[in-house]
């Protein structure tokens, strides 16, 4: 998996999340321990996730249908926090991008459904913030439907909601 500025900053907000969260430390205190301050876009998805946790959460656990945020892989789970943030609060990143690298991300450090199950999530999330943007009556640019890319899900009522009933292994 090719490294770019911000994929290799992704990679480094995903373990940082991740070891505050195996710690049960607060994000930003992880942040303020660190000898070397990291890149400032790994800083602005950190503090970003912790900032609007409750939000995301609720984003996430209403797109996983059957699936609690506690009973997913930390990885899985950490991974979507990172994405919803980008997608709810920096539209300066297109949403293929984001969804790419966080399946990405999911195939390479998780289970080996984690790709689906994050991009079925991440596509519902970003399905609902451009109908919500759309309803809203928002000037702008308009953004085409979410397209996965590994192409539409062919399975039955999976395109009506966007979830996943199965979740990661």
């Amino acid at each position: 998996m090719p490294r770019t500025g911000r994929r290799a900053a992704r990679e480094r907000a995903l373990s940082l999340l991740y070891e505050a969260e195996a710690k049960g430390e607060e994000p930003g205190h992880l942040l303020a321990c660190l000898a070397v301050a990291p890149d400032p876009f790994v800083v602005t998805l950190v503090e970003g996730v912790a900032q609007h946790r409750d939000r995301i959460d609720a984003l996430i656990s209403s797109h996983s249908r059957d699936w609690t945020l506690i009973r997913m892989p930390a990885i899985d789970r950490n991974l979507m926090r990172i994405a919803v943030f980008e997608l709810t609060c920096r539209p300066d990143t297109p949403v293929g991008v984001v969804i790419d690298e966080a399946v990405e991300l999911a195939k390479h450090y998780s289970t080996e459904d984690s790709g689906r199950f994050v991009n079925g999530v991440l596509s519902a999330v970003a399905r609902q913030r451009d109908q919500a943007a759309l309803a809203e009556g928002v000037s702008g640019e308009v953004r085409p439907p979410v397209r996965s890319p590994n192409g539409p899900d062919p399975r039955p009522g999976a395109a009506a909601d966007g979830g996943y009933g199965e979740g990661p292994g």
